[in-house]
């Protein structure tokens, strides 16, 4: 069944320097604190803290990928934001460079000495990890 291409959520996604994603979508999906969430058009107002991960959008039925590290989803009236403590599409990512951020993160979890130490350390590891899914990348 095609769909109405009129029927879809203006979707902005902003970190603090810039505007990372903009477009008319059809669906969302995205990694909320308590579990992933999707978005279709006319879906009630709906407000979320989310969690480091990927954030899926279909546009005529092609899918693409935003890590997503952080931040808050708001949507009201088929306009959704998300302000992102980091955001990347995935077809910007420097895929060599995130697979050298998730080593040292693995190498500095191996070495932590305490808990805080260990907690910086698998938070760095979740977002290489996003931004490696995001780059589709395993």
């Amino acid at each position: 069944m095609a769909e109405d291409s009129t029927k879809k959520i203006h979707l902005k996604i902003i970190t603090h320097e810039k505007i990372v994603y903009e477009n008319d979508v059809n669906a969302i999906f995205s990694p909320g604190i308590q579990g992933e969430f999707g978005i279709l058009y006319n879906h009630t107002p709906f407000m979320t803290i989310l969690k480091i991960g990927v954030t899926r959008v279909v546009v005529d039925n092609e899918s693409e990928f935003i890590s997503t590290l952080g931040g808050i989803f708001q949507l009201k009236n088929n306009n959704a934001i998300i302000l992102a403590d980091e955001a990347e599409k995935g077809t910007d990512i420097d895929i060599p460079r995130a697979k050298l951020a998730k080593e040292r993160a693995e190498a500095r979890l191996g070495n932590a000495k305490d808990k805080k130490e260990r907690a910086r350390a698998e938070r760095a590891i979740a977002r290489a990890m996003a931004r490696l899914k995001a780059a589709k990348v395993n």
